[in-house]
């Protein structure tokens, strides 16, 4: 045999001797106490205490065998045997998980135990224990023989419930039944339950019926906050009526007493179920706002309104119609009563209305809003719908006003056009293997020329100026230059190149001088900047043109791109599109539309981020702090601070459950009557209303009751809220940091 067979053996002995140990002890007195009990309460208890005392006998013998396991052994061979070296342990860990100098050492005690396989000693029989037992189980067997036998325990129990019952006289619940009558606007039939819990509509009313033998002197309905509704006797019954506004809890005392007839561990519950507002649904049109197709003679409307218990059959239509514009703007109301289809509780109400009839004009809106109502009585609730809103967009001005003008109408025109200068030089290059080189050349170059005059535009709004090149200075011999053309009314085509009249003699009349600090002499485009002040009205100016309107009513003493409606963000965007529509030009004139679609299609990514750039411009206001006096820095000196308490935490109405939720963790006393008024008063802020109620009354009727008080904070968990970060305080000053602020004060001058 083996070691470790050697081991295993003797472990075997060790617990087989540990489990007879303990049985011998326990079969005499677990036969003693059976039987005397049998003797005393009858077979049935005495089996019971039979199974009982041998299951707890089974269950100590092999909790005894299992403290003798290797760990034991180890011990034990370590104390009995000097040459184990106190390394048995190595016996029983697996070879593979040693090191080569335990594995060594383990082949050494193997050698040792097959040279000599003595084991340390089982434990003894405790005989002193055992004989003990034997003589309890004995005298245990003999006081059982000895005791008289008992009487059949089912004519004593009847003799005592008939003793109890005449001296007692304690009424006894024969039946119980609750009806609810639903209010009559849910449409819900009475009906009668033997629960006492129940659910009913709010506004329903309750009638409890309850018999008993023999009659009680009082019956009282007692409701959660303290107040009681006495039964009225009729006949045998007993009869109490409540109108159900809220949920409660509620118990039934008999003769003033809770717990003795109807004793219940929960109070019962009255579910409250509110009438829900109706709900509508806009079925059609599908958006609240539509836009007017001129000629439209009709607009379908289409609501579908929901309600718990019903919709009244007639709703009521809001009609507004706004005309005029600005400051001027006027409404007409009315109302229009429609007539509801389909089930009381899914309602369809339909309609058309005629814009034309109902007089909206071009600018104004036509608004239609629904209100529903519900069958409750007496008061039903109302809802409304959302606001739909039928547009006939204003017209689009015919020319461009001045600088509103440019703003509101212009822009949006020249943002479209560079799209369409795109579409046309990708359809010149799909058309280009069917059309003749001259004509490709032709249109290119065309479309150079349109992206030139698109260009020029939106110079204007960055105070560029013409393109024309220099004029010669004038000469006797000089043909009379012709009159100037009158400009278009946006002046599509750039600035004139002969200037206006009476423009050239300005600068002989008035200088300014432009040498001021702050005063930038130079044009954005490099020209040297001249500047007049005559502010009498001028002949030539195009209409509509911001510079125009300017020279002509007004100066400007900033640079002309700092006078125009962009901000300056936004200028170097536009001033970024005109850079790539020159790139844009310049390859369409040299008949290369493919190389001038990418600068095309970044001057009109561009061009997007400007129409989309706000106009409305905030000053920026800084944060000025009060100067720091570095003359008392680092100085120690604490002269009017004076120490601030930390603010108490509100103790507000909303910190009682966190309050009482404290108290029961530290087993103090809680304010249940706040608990339960606040619990009343913020009905939203509980799932379960009745359940926190229902473990408040638990803890009042038993305030040493653990497992209640673990319930009610198991509910309040769920109203705590959660509390705002708060700075940590400053540790008080300690010895050390005493001594370095007197230091402090001491070097101070």
């Amino acid at each position: 045999m083996n070691v470790t067979a050697h081991l295993q053996q003797h472990l075997v002995r060790v617990r087989t001797r540990a489990r007879a140990i303990v049985l011998l002890l326990a079969t005499p007195l677990a036969a003693g106490l059976a039987l005397l009990a049998w003797r005393i309460v009858g077979l049935a208890p005495a089996v019971a205490l039979a199974v009982l005392a041998c299951g707890c006998a089974v269950l100590i013998a092999v909790r005894r065998a299992r403290g003798f396991d290797h760990g034991w052994l180890a011990r034990a061979l370590d104390a009995g045997r000097a040459d184990m070296d106190d390394s048995a342990a190595l016996l029983f860990a697996p070879p593979t998980t040693l090191p080569p100098l335990q594995q060594l050492q383990r082949e050494r005690l193997q050698a040792r135990i097959q040279a000599d396989p003595s084991m340390p000693a089982p434990t003894p029989w405790p005989a002193r224990a055992l004989a003990a037992a034997w003589v309890g189980g004995a005298l245990l067997v003999a006081a059982a023989l000895w005791w008289p036998e008992s009487a059949p325990r089912t004519a004593a129990s009847a003799t005592t419930r008939a003793s109890g019952a005449a001296v007692d006289a304690t009424p006894v619940l024969q039946s119980q039944t609750l009806e609810i009558t639903a209010p009559a606007y849910t449409g819900q039939a009475p009906r009668t339950q033997a629960e006492l819990d129940a659910q009913a509509p709010a506004g329903a009313t309750l009638r409890w019926t309850l018999r008993f033998a023999p009659q009680p002197r009082e019956l009282a309905l007692q409701l959660h906050d303290g107040r009681e509704i006495a039964f009225v006797r009729e006949d045998e019954a007993w009869v109490a009526t409540l109108h159900l506004e809220q949920s409660w809890l509620y118990r039934i005392a008999v003769d003033g007493d809770t717990d003795r007839v109807l004793a219940r561990a929960q109070p019962w519950r009255l579910d409250a179920v509110p009438d829900r507002p109706p709900e509508i649904r806009v079925r059609t049109p599908e958006a609240t706002l539509s836009t007017y197709a001129r000629g439209q003679r009709s607009w379908p409307l289409v609501f579908e309104a929901s309600d718990d218990h019903g919709v009244a059959a007639d709703a009521r239509l809001r009609i507004t119609v706004t005309r005029g514009s600005g400051e001027g703007i006027t409404f007409e109301d009315r109302v229009l009563t429609l007539r509801g289809r389909g089930d009381a509780r899914l309602t369809t109400f339909a309609t058309t209305l005629d814009p034309v009839d109902l007089g909206i004009e071009e600018g104004g809106d036509l608004v239609a809003q629904l209100e529903v109502r519900d069958t409750r009585a007496p008061t039903p609730q109302t809802a409304r719908s959302d606001s739909l809103i039928l547009r006939w967009p204003p017209p689009a001005p015919v020319d461009a006003d001045g600088l509103e003008g440019l703003a509101r109408d212009v822009l949006p025109a020249y943002f479209r056009s560079q799209r369409q200068i795109i579409i046309d030089a990708e359809a010149l290059l799909a058309e280009r293997s069917r059309i003749e080189p001259s004509a490709f050349e032709a249109r290119s170059d065309a479309l150079g020329v349109d992206q030139r005059i698109l260009r020029l535009r939106y110079g204007q709004f960055l105070g560029e100026e013409s393109e024309g090149g220099a004029r010669p200075p004038p000469t006797a011999d000089a043909e009379p230059s012709p009159p100037p053309r009158k400009p278009l009314p946006i002046d599509d085509f750039g600035q004139s190149d002969v200037p206006a009249a009476g423009h050239a003699d300005e600068h002989d009349h008035q200088d300014h001088d432009h040498d001021a600090p702050g005063h930038d002499p130079d044009h954005a485009s490099g020209a040297p900047h001249d500047h007049d002040h005559d502010h009498g009205p001028q002949d030539a100016t195009t209409f509509g043109r911001a510079e125009d309107v300017l020279s002509t009513f007004g100066h400007t003493h900033d640079l002309p791109e700092a006078a125009t409606l962009l901000d300056p963000a936004t200028r170097e965007v536009l001033r970024a599109a005109l850079g790539e529509m020159w790139q844009s030009e310049l390859q369409l004139r040299q008949h290369a539309p493919r190389a001038a679609l990418p600068y095309a299609n970044r001057a009109l990514e561009l061009i997007k981020q400007v129409q989309q750039a706000d106009r409305i411009y905030l000053a920026r206001v800084g944060s000025r702090l009060p100067p720091v006096d570095f003359s008392r820095r680092l100085g120690g000196e604490r002269e009017g601070v004076a120490p601030r308490p930390a603010p108490a935490p509100d103790t507000g109405d909303t910190d009682v459950p966190a309050l009482a939720w404290s108290a029961l963790a530290w087993n103090d006393a809680a304010d249940l009557a706040a608990l339960v008024a606040w619990a009343q008063d913020h009905p939203r802020q509980v799932d379960d209303p009745l359940a926190l109620l229902a473990a408040v009354d638990a803890l009042q009727r038993d305030p040493a009751c653990a497992d209640c008080r673990q319930a009610l904070r198991g509910q309040l968990w769920r109203v705590l809220q959660r509390p705002l970060a708060a700075p940590f305080r400053r540790p008080a000053i300690d010895a050390m940091g005493a001594r370095y602020l007197d230091a402090l004060q001491e070097d101070a001058p």
